[in-house]
């Protein structure tokens, strides 16, 4: 028996599997639900104890737990593969906009509708159909390579446990390859592999001035405005190229290859339906970049709110002693985001003027950005099992947010490998989430040509 006829006799029993997964609520955001979440773990200990991990643990941390599980190989020499995804889930809200109950997954033909459907826990279960169909295919009781994997519980909760827990547990996560399958794929026609993420950091500024808010008539034009302040130094945050100007922001960017943009310039991109998702009129940003160029292989500052004095009816004419304004930064590979940091507390203070105070407060560290070699052994092989999977050429694509990844790959010192089949239009963190059937049996049967790829070759 093939792979491909091993997952379509047992299409009924993975998504009766996945339809129970979904409904245990393990939304980690929530502390009503931690319980579930603590749940959610269990049933999958199950679930991969009873797929054929020799080896399945929970592993607590700070917060809420993740779950591990290992299969040997049976030659010790072969490569070993950490596969990572998340078992929590984002909030409902808003719950009346679903048209079913969010965890009453709902089959639809080729559909399933529920929260966690595509992200990720229909992703993660891809993974315990492939490996045992490519075992079914080949007639062995072990797989071609080493498969560890790591499904954490607080991904749609900013991950803050997870750097210390792969620190923890360095040892027992050493692996050549990691497999990722938390992203999506440019369309169920056009199967494609993403091969960078970028990075973030966020901040709140704050300027103030006079220590109450004066009166316009008496004070206004002599003393400085920190509301116009704001505007001027936001407003100088790009150039007119659509560059952003923070002295140091580019210095670490690494710059796309000129293969790379012709792949992407390859893609069956429509920038007017685009438009149209978008709710927008019209595209902007950085002179000399493609739309997809711009939110995938290139950094940015947004101005994500400002405010500040009067805002409420009718008038109050005075000069507001404070002005606040949120900006967040995305980063591309190449770029530290406490290094970006240091550059915009540096930006701000040189564009506070005189009779004015600043302060700068960033969420955090960061995330950092993350990226593939699209000529690693690790990347062709995926490539060409997916290839091998869809019975197409496989594309490739970055996306334009933000995970974990990169600590993945620093602190396990070994390269990423995007493998998912999620869609765009399967509104995640939305309501009415849902996953296309076939597209997981497609990732099953990706997976299972995967390991036969990596167990007959080297990784670089």
């Amino acid at each position: 028996m093939d792979a491909r006829t091993y997952i379509a006799e047992n299409r009924d029993e993975f998504v009766a599997a996945l339809k129970e997964w979904l409904a245990i609520p393990s939304i980690s955001a929530a502390p009503d639900h931690h319980a579930d979440v603590h749940r959610s773990a269990r049933w999958l200990t199950e679930h991969l104890t009873a797929t054929g991990f020799p080896t399945v643990e929970i592993w607590e941390t700070g917060g809420l737990p993740a779950v591990f599980a290992e299969w040997p190989a049976a030659d010790p020499q072969a490569p070993t593969v950490v596969i990572y995804g998340h078992h929590d889930v984002q909030p409902v809200d808003p719950v009346e906009a679903w048209r079913t109950e969010p965890f009453a997954p709902v089959e639809e033909g080729d559909r399933l509708i529920g929260r966690g459907a595509s992200d990720d826990k229909g992703q993660v279960l891809f993974h315990t159909l492939g490996l045992r169909a490519g075992m079914a295919a080949s007639g062995a009781t072990a797989p071609p390579v080493t498969v560890k994997l790591l499904v954490e519980g607080e991904e749609e909760s900013g991950s803050p446990h997870f750097a210390e827990l792969l620190r923890k547990h360095r040892d027992r996560l050493a692996c050549d390859i990691v497999v990722i399958s938390d992203t999506t794929m440019w369309a169920a026609d056009t199967p494609s592999m993403c091969v960078g993420m970028r990075g973030m950091t966020d901040c709140e500024i704050s300027l103030h001035g006079p220590e109450v808010d004066l009166h316009s008539g008496s004070f206004g034009g002599a003393v400085p405005n920190p509301l116009q302040a704001m505007a001027d130094l936001l407003s100088g945050l790009h150039d007119a190229d659509g560059r952003i100007t923070v002295p140091g922001f580019y210095d670490d960017v690494v710059e796309i290859s000129a293969e790379e943009r012709e792949l992407i310039a390859r893609l069956p991109f429509d920038e007017a339906e685009w438009l149209r998702t978008a709710s927008s009129t019209a595209t902007a940003g950085e002179a000399g970049y493609s739309t997809l160029e711009r939110i995938w292989v290139r950094p940015t500052a947004e101005i994500n709110g400002m405010w500040g004095g009067h805002t409420g009816a009718g008038s109050k004419t005075i000069v507001p002693r404070s002005a606040h304004a949120k900006v967040s930064f995305r980063l591309v590979p190449g770029q530290e985001p406490l290094r970006v940091q240091e550059d915009v507390h540096a930006y701000v203070e040189a564009h506070t003027p005189p009779g004015l105070s600043a302060e700068v407060r960033f969420a955090g560290p960061g995330v950092r950005a993350c990226a593939s070699d699209i000529h690693s052994t690790a990347v062709r092989a995926a490539r060409n099992a997916m290839s091998t999977a869809f019975g197409t050429e496989v594309l490739f694509t970055r996306e334009g947010g933000s995970g974990p990844e990169a600590d993945i790959a620093d602190i396990l010192d070994a390269p990423l490998v995007f493998v998912a089949v999620g869609l765009d239009d399967d509104r995640i963190h939305a309501p009415n989430e849902k996953v296309e059937v076939p597209l997981l049996l497609k990732g099953a049967e990706s997976v299972a040509y995967l390991w036969d790829e990596l167990g007959r070759s080297t990784t670089t």
